[in-house]
């Protein structure tokens, strides 16, 4: 591929939707895939699969960063001695707990996932039906007191069941973050706890991903695409640091329906788009 400056804007442009859909539960790879219909890389098929999953290595160092005091496991306590934070280590565990579901479904069925779901079809429908799903549980949230108030009092048993909910986001256009939401609130975990476990089980998530794209296609890139793969991820981090402060201070105040409200629009458009232009 050539490394022309039109394909530098796509890249940014790519780069920014990455960032902003990563971490809202509107589904970064559904987006991905949309946008791709209109404005395509000039790449093999084999790559663009992977840099669409490589380029959310950018959104996943967006959260190390913010969140490094939390996600470190150990503390300094004085310039010579480092000791263990236990609570960090057991919500390491417990993230562990929660990849099992997704890792199992994403190794068995990845292959077929991607030769016969990554349609704009399956996409709308995904958006709608998880947009609908937001709003209605927000709405029996309004009766409902939350059991889980901070990300230390999820145990093994709500971890586990969290990751199995996130095996929905196998589906394009249901959301990783979403799915993973929409179970921790159904399992009575508030707004709050429910984005801090999601950023915490992206990580281990996002790099087994993407080690398997990497494996997949192989080590050997050209100039062009490592330079694609370099700037995708840079826009990501930085568009991602906004958009997480962003929604860690909206969710504080507000619920998650607005964000299904958007996925329903969205996903109409798209279907409409495709019924009668594509």
């Amino acid at each position: 591929m050539a490394l022309s400056f039109i394909e530098i804007l796509k890249v940014v442009f790519l780069g920014i939707v990455e960032g902003i859909t990563e971490w809202l539960p509107i589904s970064s790879t559904g987006h991905m895939l949309l946008v791709d219909e209109f404005i395509t890389l000039d790449a093999s098929d084999s790559f663009k699969d992977m840099f669409f999953v490589i380029i959310q290595l950018g959104a996943i160092l967006a959260v190390v960063t913010i969140f490094w005091n939390k996600m470190w496991p150990f503390q300094m306590k004085d310039k010579t001695q480092s000791v263990f934070k236990k609570d960090t280590w057991s919500m390491w565990f417990k993230t562990v707990v929660a990849c099992i579901p997704g890792a199992v479904v994403t190794l068995l069925f990845d292959d077929f996932i991607e030769a016969h779901l990554h349609t704009a079809v399956v996409i709308s429908i995904a958006l709608i039906f998880y947009g609908i799903a937001f709003i209605v549980i927000e709405n029996w949230n309004k009766t409902r007191t939350p059991k889980v108030e901070t990300l230390n009092d999820i145990t093994y048993k709500t971890a586990f069941f969290i990751g199995m909910f996130q095996v929905l986001s196998i589906i394009p256009g249901t959301s990783r973050s979403g799915a993973t939401i929409i179970g921790a609130l159904l399992l009575g975990v508030s707004r709050v706890a429910a984005a801090e476990f999601t950023f915490f089980l992206a990580v281990p998530v996002m790099f087994g991903l993407s080690a398997l794209k990497l494996i997949k296609f192989g080590l050997s890139f050209t100039g062009a695409e490592l330079a694609i793969l370099i700037i995708g991820c840079v826009v990501a981090y930085l568009v991602s640091i906004v958009v997480i402060k962003f929604l860690m201070g909206y969710i504080k105040k507000h619920d998650f329906k607005i964000f299904g409200w958007y996925r329903i629009v969205l996903g109409v458009i798209v279907l409409l788009y495709f019924a009668f232009f594509a």
